[in-house]
């Protein structure tokens, strides 16, 4: 029989503490290992309970969230903490703060906490499926392997170093646009892979984070101030342009329209798919007709399946599609789908992904300028 997760909640407010504890407790999966109302008398449990994750309030008083994970990754760097944030323009820079300094993920908290049903079902829809993602030890006991961990290794090293066939026969068209997915740990990594490209990267670059409305405005920022590229959050009506990159806002389904002069960006609130909005697979779809063959997709961490449509898409057009491998994906979920899919060219670390756009983008170019001057 498998352990239970063991969570310590962090929160100042009671009845977050309380309405966190109730919810988490009825899955039979988890076990509240205890709660703090602060920072310091959290730190001073971790030694005595032992939990498996932390959940950790930004807004606290005698030590705040980011001060409290900041020592807690010093001591407990093994320790998964996820940070629940509010749905403000503080909330978000407080957030970004904390992924840049070890936080796993973050749950926002309803506008509203008075309204206990939509606190619950936040809790039960965002919450515990993350407690459970990053407990490795959990995961690997309640999901079949896919291979050992040393064979993964070995695959990821070989894929980066020869594209299998499939990927050489798609070298024979250049590449026109760069389409991103990503999810949990996204924002770290797309920092880690965009910072890599030279201003003068010559494709444009479309990307969905999952991420709320707020949140993807200041990811868009952050980013634009590290990366030589350009980064903004998309507009409605947004000309595609090389060396830039376009993020969809929070809470907006992005996809692409070419008129008789260029390529643009259009948004819409049409349903959720993968019960998330902005969703991949609307991107990648609407990649996939626009540019056909000409498109290059790369998948990097997050959690779900978000994604493998959208690259089934790109594939039937003639596309190429990149995934993010297991060693260096914070949730190896968005990648593994469209690798057991059978839908990955390519399988990449993360350090390794900005080499291979360059790769495919500079070289193919290279190549296709020769042959039509031949």
């Amino acid at each position: 029989m498998t352990r239970k997760i063991r969570v310590l909640i962090v929160d100042d407010s009671t009845v977050i503490r309380r309405l966190l504890s109730e919810t988490l407790a009825e899955d039979h999966d988890i076990e509240i290992a205890g709660t703090a109302a602060n920072g310091k008398i959290a730190l001073a449990k971790i030694p005595q309970i032992n939990p498996d994750v932390v959940t950790l309030d930004m807004e606290m008083p005698e030590m705040d969230g980011i001060a409290t994970l900041v020592e807690l990754k010093k001591l407990y760097p093994k320790i998964p903490v996820i940070m629940f944030s509010t749905l403000t323009q503080r909330g978000a820079h407080a957030t970004f703060d904390a992924l840049a300094k070890g936080a796993c993920d973050y749950v926002t908290k309803p506008a509203n906490v008075g309204s206990v049903g939509e606190a619950i079902e936040n809790v039960r829809r965002e919450l515990t499926p993350k407690l459970k993602a990053f407990c490795t030890w959990f995961t690997e006991t309640t999901t079949p392997p896919v291979k050992s961990k040393r064979h993964s290794e070995t695959l990821h090293r070989s894929t980066t170093q020869l594209a299998p066939p499939t990927l050489r026969a798609a070298k024979l068209s250049r590449v026109d646009i760069l389409a991103i997915g990503a999810s949990t740990g996204g924002p770290n990594a797309l920092a880690t892979a965009l910072q890599q490209l030279p201003a003068d990267f010559p494709i444009p670059i479309v990307i969905v984070q999952h991420m709320p409305p707020m949140f993807t405005t200041y990811m868009a920022q952050r980013l634009d101030q590290a990366c030589q590229i350009s980064v903004t959050e998309a507009v409605a009506g947004d000309t595609l342009r090389p060396g830039a990159a376009w993020i969809a806002p929070g809470g907006y389904h992005m996809t692409l329209h070419r008129d008789r002069t260029a390529v643009r960006i259009e948004l819409n609130e049409e349903p959720p798919e993968n019960s998330c909005r902005p969703s991949v697979d609307v991107l990648f779809r609407s990649v996939s007709e626009i540019y056909g063959p000409h498109t290059m997709a790369s998948v990097m961490t997050g959690m779900g399946r978000d994604g493998v449509l959208g690259c089934q898409a790109i594939k039937a057009h003639g596309g190429r599609v990149i995934a993010q491998d297991e060693a260096t994906s914070v949730v190896w979920g968005m990648p593994k789908a469209v690798i057991e899919a059978k839908l990955a060219d390519q399988v990449v670390p993360l350090d390794a992904m900005a080499e291979q756009w360059i790769l495919q983008t500079s070289e193919i170019q290279k190549r296709h300028v020769l042959t039509r001057t031949r």
